[in-house]
């Protein structure tokens, strides 16, 4: 049997990460399998699924490289065939019409559940059962003639030829219905994987109110799709020996459910950032110089900047290992303007000790005959520390701050090197003025 997964996202706006998680697990099971990955638009909610919430997803898709092997479905044109499937229950007697609630508002039509103990097995959670006195019977069509959820969900899982469900473990209570509603409609379910809940540090649903919880937002702020894509797959998949940074190739030949845990899986926003910082330092230099141009491009203190001059290149080559996201680069800003803005928190707690101002002056008055090599840069650094009764290396972060304003950045050797003698003797005088 050749597996066919699909990716089954209601456009109402934004992609959460959690849903795009179950893409890449569906996706990833696909292709370790040699099988086909499909997507299917549930957008009948007409109201919130615009065109642009519908863009949204394959925007997102796209950017994390999660190809599909079809045309996809989109659920809106398939009602027909859901009134069909709920005629055909009526029909057999395996659904009945009722104003439900008495409302007086049409007769819903609603799925007469077995009566039975449910169950099923999860590829992930094992076996499941459910007493058939908990599971009431559904409405599967509402009174205004709209298919609900459970049914559409199911009649276009049939028709998609799906073997297997993987999804959040969200959706288990809504697991024993469709098991059910298959059965009743003569098809057999599918094979079925809950994914664990994304949750934050205080082990609830990790939502917006715990950070970036959107793809759109991470491209926004920066991030690599690779590395994106990496460390979702980790968010409740392990490929086993501690393994975390791998390939796109090695996570599909490693990829199969009994790697999956059951628990849930808690997202840090720390480790992923390191995890770019590594996509990012390990890209060829000439494709991160060419993000860099965008992305500084992009900040208003770069009006005018040269991004294709040497020196440009040079601060690119300086700075792609430091950088933790491309839209570090806005951090940039001291390489290529003297007039510093200082980091109030940097300037207060490292300028305003006593001594600093007398070391800096004692730097200003040695600039001159500097060799400014990283060598003859390192061994003065010590001469004024030494001057100063400062003890060995305590300077290097009182030079950084008078020098790019930042509390940190590259090497403030390798810094001050780049931006030149002249440039640092104009940024000392100018913390001195500051500091009179």
């Amino acid at each position: 049997m050749s597996v066919r997964v699909r990716f089954a996202p209601s456009p109402t706006g934004k992609v959460h990460i959690g849903n795009i998680r179950a893409a890449i697990f569906n996706w990833l099971f696909a292709r370790h399998e040699g099988g086909k990955f499909l997507l299917r638009i549930e957008d009948t909610d007409l109201e919130r699924s615009t065109p642009e919430a519908v863009q949204a997803v394959f925007d997102a898709m796209d950017w994390l490289g999660l190809d599909r092997d079809e045309e996809p479905m989109y659920q809106s044109t398939r009602r027909e065939a859901h009134l069909a499937a709920a005629e055909k229950l009526l029909e057999m007697d395996m659904a009945y019409k009722e104003d439900k609630g008495g409302t007086g508002k049409g007769e819903c039509v609603i799925f007469r559940m077995p009566g039975e103990n449910m169950s099923f097995h999860d590829e992930i959670k094992g076996d499941l059962s459910k007493d058939a006195k908990d599971m009431k019977d559904l409405v599967i069509v509402r009174s205004d003639g709209s298919p609900v959820f459970h049914l559409a969900n199911v009649v276009d899982d049939i028709e998609m030829g799906v073997t297997h469900i993987i999804r959040g473990d969200d959706h288990i209570e809504n697991t024993y219905r469709h098991v059910a509603l298959f059965k009743a409609l003569g098809a057999e379910p599918p094979k079925y994987a809950h994914l664990p809940m994304i949750t934050n540090h205080q082990g609830k649903p990790y939502s917006k109110r715990d950070g970036d919880a959107f793809v759109g937002e991470f491209r926004e702020k920066g991030f690599h799709p690779e590395a994106l894509f990496n460390y979702l797959t980790l968010l409740g998949w392990s490929p086993g020996d501690d393994k975390e940074k791998m390939a796109r190739d090695e996570i599909i030949s490693l990829f199969t459910f009994d790697r999956v845990k059951s628990s849930p899986a808690q997202m840090d926003i720390k480790k992923l950032t390191a995890m770019n910082g590594e996509y990012i330092a390990e890209l060829p230099a000439d494709v991160f110089l060419e993000k860099a141009k965008v992305y500084v491009a992009a900040c208003d203190w770069a009006e005018g900047l040269d991004l294709e001059s040497e020196f440009f290149v040079k601060v690119c080559e300086l700075m792609q290992s430091r950088a933790k996201t491309f839209t570090a680069v806005s951090d940039w800003r001291y390489f290529f303007d003297d007039e510093l803005i200082y980091d109030e928190k940097a300037k207060r707690k490292v300028l305003g000790k006593d001594g600093v101002k007398a070391a800096i002056e004692c730097l200003a008055g040695k600039i001159d005959d500097m060799d400014f090599t990283l060598e003859g840069i390192e061994t003065v650094l010590r001469e004024v520390e030494t001057e100063s009764g400062l003890a060995e290396n305590k300077f290097n972060q009182i030079a950084r701050v008078a020098i790019t304003g930042m509390p940190v950045g590259a090497g403030i050797y390798e810094t001050m090197e780049l931006l030149g003698k002249e440039s640092v003797a104009r940024r000392l005088q100018e913390t001195i003025s500051i500091l009179n």
